[in-house]
């Protein structure tokens, strides 16, 4: 065995001095393999990224292309039947004016004076006043919230809704009256009437048909 043999190889792999073994290298399928793959994703990787981008700068223009076609999709609501227009005029027309409502203000607070002011600034916006003064036993600091309507079964009907756009979360009451007046009693929470000019809005808005609402 020459000097040149490694120890533990002979046979073929015998360095004799006139040859050599040919030592091949080994093959490496696994890391061309591994690159491919890694190749195949970073395009994928690219292709999405492209696709997101012409989303992010095309997106508001698709957007508002839906936008306008949907809107031209939506079906116009039908104007108001003859039937409907009458019954609400004639809804409109059963509502007794503020002069035709005779309001009795009574206080159900510990404080002083406030029955008279409202009972004041009702008569400035149109509506005819009776008694003024301290709530009955039954009501007196018993009211919670802005205060009460009390009336007839009748008043629901009208007289409520009329004096209710003076006086926001005024819970509304019958009794066995049958006098057309109505009480307003002034609750804990009780500061003031609306403002004028939103209590005149609230007002003339009664009777009016809400407009129907867009179908798509």
């Amino acid at each position: 065995m020459s000097m040149l043999t490694p120890p533990g190889m002979g046979g073929k792999y015998r360095i004799t001095g006139d040859k050599y073994p040919r030592m091949r290298r080994p093959r490496r399928r696994g890391r061309l393999l591994l690159a491919v793959v890694a190749a195949v994703v970073v395009l994928g990787l690219i292709g999405w990224g492209t696709i997101q981008l012409i989303d992010v700068f095309g997106g508001s223009d698709g957007a508002k292309k839906k936008t306008a076609g949907a809107k031209h999709d939506c079906a116009p609501s039908p104007s108001p039947s003859p039937s409907a227009s009458t019954a609400a005029a004639a809804a409109a027309a059963a509502l007794p004016k503020p002069a035709q409502i005779t309001v009795n203000v009574y206080n159900a607070t510990p404080r002083g004076g406030l029955a008279k002011d409202t009972a004041d600034e009702l008569k400035k916006r149109g509506f005819a006043i009776g008694k003024v003064g301290n709530a009955p036993a039954e009501y007196d600091k018993k009211v919670t919230g802005n205060g009460i309507l009390l009336g007839a079964p009748g008043a629901t009907r009208g007289a409520f809704s009329v004096l209710g756009t003076q006086l926001k979360g005024a819970a509304q009451k019958t009794d066995a009256r049958t006098t057309p007046d109505v009480d307003l009693i002034l609750g804990s929470t009780f500061q003031a009437l609306d403002p004028a000019q939103q209590a005149a809005t609230a007002l003339s808005a009664l009777g009016k048909p809400l407009p129907a609402p867009t179908k798509c």
